[in-house]
């Protein structure tokens, strides 16, 4: 008898960098992944690594994977102002 994994509960969320860019991701771990976007922990995206510190300004849960994804382009499509008004900023 297989086990089938458990699945994870994946987020999707919205930074602010430390020189006002956003930055917009998933992730399963969102503690950890904070972490390594600013520098706690190794694994952090470039992007992040010259904009720190970060500041987590919104974040959804999601499904799956494929939700998780599927919503984090969605965002990414939006401009600014919309994605500040996402996070209620």
């Amino acid at each position: 008898m297989s086990k089938r994994p458990v699945s994870a509960a994946w987020s999707v969320y919205i930074l602010r960098c430390a020189d006002g860019t956003l930055y917009t991701g998933v992730a399963v771990d969102l503690d950890k992944r904070l972490l390594q976007h600013n520098g706690q922990l190794a694994g952090g995206p470039r992007y992040t690594s010259g904009r720190r510190p970060v500041q987590l300004l919104w974040s959804a849960g999601a499904p799956d994977r494929s939700a998780a994804q599927q919503r984090e382009a969605a965002i990414k499509k939006l401009d600014r102002a919309a994605k500040l008004r996402l996070a209620g900023c």
